[in-house]
């Protein structure tokens, strides 16, 4: 399998294994040193693994869909980008809701022990949209809270913090500092910066 494939399949792994609560092999997609930037958990590998296994055993529905996908590869380390959808499901103020949020995996990759691991995933938040699981019910949201989060993902944040979890406030979007910032690490990263 080529280096790309090899990638790709990575990116697949990682969404099919989370979502289906296989925690041993979601365990193998990452680098010793992994680190998970996601806006209700930052940390280690192991410590994402921890709180999504806490959830999971608590009810928490959180479910990823790919679409296209890109890598830039300069011999063991990679930038891989794959469209994304994260799917949230939830009672917001006694509605139950989905939450679809559309945007970008960013993935700092590195060959360790000859396979392809995820050294860092840093997702980028584009939009995002709130709906009643009954079509036509009012969600009585508190629009100042609502707006206190960034466009590209106020909703899931939104409803993240109904349910307990402290949202980090300033993820990289579709335009802006935060994301000019990420590229430019990735840049770095495939030049050969210490870490990403």
């Amino acid at each position: 399998m080529d280096d790309r494939q090899a990638i790709r399949q990575l990116v697949e792994d990682w969404a099919v294994w989370r979502d289906a609560g296989d925690w041993a092999r979601f365990a193998t997609c990452w680098h010793p040193e992994g680190r998970m930037n996601a806006t209700w958990k930052q940390g280690t590998a192991a410590e994402f693994i921890q709180a999504s296994r806490e959830g999971w055993a608590r009810g928490v529905s959180i479910l990823h869909f790919l679409g296209g996908h890109s890598a830039d590869i300069a011999g063991d380390r990679a930038v891989a980008q794959t469209k994304m959808t994260i799917s949230q499901r939830a009672a917001v103020h006694g509605v139950e809701v989905d939450v679809v949020c559309t945007g970008r995996f960013f993935d700092f990759c590195q060959r360790h022990e000859g396979r392809w691991t995820v050294r860092e995933r840093q997702p980028i938040y584009e939009k995002d949209r709130m709906d009643p699981l009954v079509p036509g019910t009012a969600v009585p949201l508190d629009r100042a809270l609502l707006e206190s989060f960034p466009p590209g993902y106020r909703h899931l944040a939104y409803l993240q913090t109904q349910i307990g979890y402290a949202v980090k406030r300033d993820m990289p979007g579709l335009a802006g500092p935060e994301v000019e910032a990420l590229q430019a690490r990735g840049q770095a990263w495939l030049r050969g910066s210490a870490a990403p």
